[in-house]
């Protein structure tokens, strides 16, 4: 068995931010510290802040007043907001930069008139996020139906966006869709996809051509993962979604072929080298590195955590 341990993998810059901002609250603020929602979409991670004092809270009124609150990595709407400050609490807004920027193409286009659509899952905390930011301007679809099924005159003042952890392909599709309905559509000056998804997926794309069967190291409730498995599954090649090496099954292999791996953004990477340890193990798998890009973005910590203290929300 040969595996191909592919490059770039694992955490993002926004999540890598994400995780030292609850990290280091921790560490400066003590235990609890609430966070809203999950802070990145893995099971693992989550567990472990929890051993660590951090309190995942998808309703407010379940954080005391006054409290310390992160804000996870994907978002939260203006209301979540008002309800934070209006309760008092500590607010660490580890919003990820490349959401931080759909919210603000929301609001941008919101106030030049436009009706938006947004291209995204619904109930994705991200999304929900978004939304908020203009309710009554947005609507959200997800497939090329869905555009068809929209009940909108050809000349209407629209703008579309789109939920960052997408398949890039599929996103094409429907922004094609849109276009041939709606020629005077406006989208964004810069792809709302984040590079990290992107050169995920690429790779994936890049090497299906040589493998029999493809890991993807990640949780099911995160978006990029699923893509990821989705984009292998495309290209003719069994992919299975995988919270760690807990999950293989010895029936899924035949021990002579090449077994691409890899990890959705939130994944961190000692999951990965435990699924390498168990190929290895019952295949005696050799490991080869494939990079198929490089990345060395970095983003700033949260003001809060850069010497200015929490922020009352």
């Amino acid at each position: 068995m040969r595996i191909l341990l592919v490059q770039p993998r694992g955490f993002c810059a926004g999540v890598r931010m994400a995780l030292e901002s609850l990290q280091q609250a921790l560490q400066r603020f003590g235990r609890p510290i609430y966070v809203y929602h999950e802070i990145v979409h893995n099971r693992w991670i989550v567990e472990h802040f929890r051993t660590q004092g951090a309190v995942f809270v998808d309703d407010l009124s379940r954080v005391p007043a006054g409290a310390y609150l992160v804000f996870s990595a994907h978002g939260v709407s203006p209301a979540v907001r008002a309800e934070a400050a209006a309760r008092g609490l500590k607010v660490i807004d580890a919003t990820c930069p490349l959401v931080t920027k759909v919210h603000h193409e929301a609001i941008r286009f919101a106030r030049q008139g436009y009706q938006i659509i947004l291209i995204g899952h619904a109930g994705h905390d991200e999304i929900v996020g978004v939304m908020g930011e203009a309710p009554q301007a947005i609507r959200l679809i997800q497939t090329v139906e869905d555009v068809d099924r929209l009940d909108l005159p050809p000349d209407a003042k629209l703008a579309y966006l789109t939920q960052t952890t997408l398949s890039k392909d599929e996103v094409e599709k429907v922004v094609v869709r849109l276009r041939e309905r709606f020629p005077h559509i406006v989208g964004p000056h810069k792809d709302d996809i984040c590079y990290a998804t992107q050169n995920r997926q690429e790779a994936v794309r890049r090497l299906a051509s040589e493998v029999q069967i493809a890991l993807v190291v990640g949780s099911p409730n995160s978006s990029n993962s699923r893509r990821l498995a989705e984009i292998a599954q495309a290209h003719g090649v069994p992919a299975y979604l995988i919270d760690g090496a807990e999950d293989l099954r010895l029936e899924w292999f035949q021990g002579d072929e090449t077994v691409l791996l890899t990890a959705g953004a939130s994944a961190p990477e000692h999951l990965v080298a435990q699924c390498v340890q168990w190929l290895q193990k019952h295949f005696h798998a050799e490991v080869q590195e494939r990079i198929v890009r490089e990345e060395h973005l970095h983003f700033l910590l949260p003001a809060e955590l850069r010497g200015e203290g929490p922020s009352e929300a």
